[in-house]
């Protein structure tokens, strides 16, 4: 409340213009309930937002709920991701009684300290709130340096990998130059050390547990370009035996295309695995 006192009587017009600015102030304060430090992101369907060691985080769940709750792993979640162009297979999870959910560690190209970020977000989902150990992975653009390099150390912990454009090449994007400061290298120091960081030359862990991997890739990506990154991916994954399956969408390049958001046999291969299929 607030009030409002004076030495001298007020004129109507004046006591009313206080009143208005009274009135003005109170609807624009945030209301008492209102935790400052509460996180906040926007999500395409509704969800919780949460800290895990300091990272933002989403969960997205469906109703009713089961244990242990069959997930979807999304990255990157940067901001405005995951984005509106999500929601139309994040319905489709839900429906099949599949979680959502992701961690936003920055700009970390895959690096040690993203991929702890990611351990924690897993702890915090399997140990604490009956998600399943095992999560599909769901890796849009560069969310695929984030949630391989996860991966590779974790090959256990994985039922499969779908991936629309992702990247699987840090020479290829951001390059050395760009992502060595994520990795407190220099870029000569990444370079000497690249196959220890480098999703597409740790591929050995996860095709030996024969975790299966789905890529849509445009043949005209300009940022991300096929050969590099799902193609090179594909072939070394293939000589390990592997099981990969590898779209090539003729025509598209790195772009906000409606088909690889709305995209059936990506949806598909997610909810078979998520929740346990072979």
């Amino acid at each position: 409340m607030i009030m409002i006192q004076s030495k001298s009587p007020l004129s109507p017009a004046v006591f009313l213009l206080c009143l208005a600015w009274a009135a003005l102030t109170a609807i624009s304060a945030p209301p008492e309930s209102e935790d400052p430090g509460k996180p906040r992101k926007q999500l395409p369907v509704p969800g919780e937002i949460f800290r895990v060691q300091g990272h933002t985080a989403f969960l997205i769940q469906p109703g009713p709920k089961q244990v242990p709750m069959p997930w979807v792993w999304y990255a990157p979640t940067l901001n405005g991701l995951p984005g509106p162009e999500e929601k139309w297979m994040f319905d489709r999870f839900t429906n099949a009684g599949i979680a959502i959910a992701g961690i936003d560690v920055g700009e970390s190209y895959g690096s040690p300290k993203g991929r702890a970020g990611f351990t924690a977000l897993y702890e915090e989902l399997v140990r604490k709130r009956g998600m399943s150990s095992k999560p599909c992975l769901l890796a849009r653009s560069r969310g695929g340096l984030m949630l391989y390099n996860w991966a590779v150390e974790h090959p256990e912990s994985v039922s499969a990998i779908a991936g629309i454009y992702p990247v699987c090449d840090l020479r290829s994007y951001p390059g050395l130059k760009t992502a060595c400061t994520a990795y407190d290298l220099t870029e000569e120091q990444l370079a000497l050390h690249l196959a220890e960081h480098n999703p597409v030359d740790r591929l050995l862990p996860l095709a030996k547990a024969g975790v299966p991997i789905l890529h849509l890739h445009g043949d005209i990506d300009l940022t991300v370009p096929l050969e590099r990154n799902s193609g090179a991916l594909a072939e070394n994954y293939r000589r390990w035996d592997g099981p990969v399956t590898l779209r090539v969408i003729a025509g598209q390049g790195h772009d906000m295309w409606s088909g690889w958001f709305q995209n059936q046999e990506l949806v598909d291969f997610v909810i078979l695995y998520a929740t346990g299929g072979k």
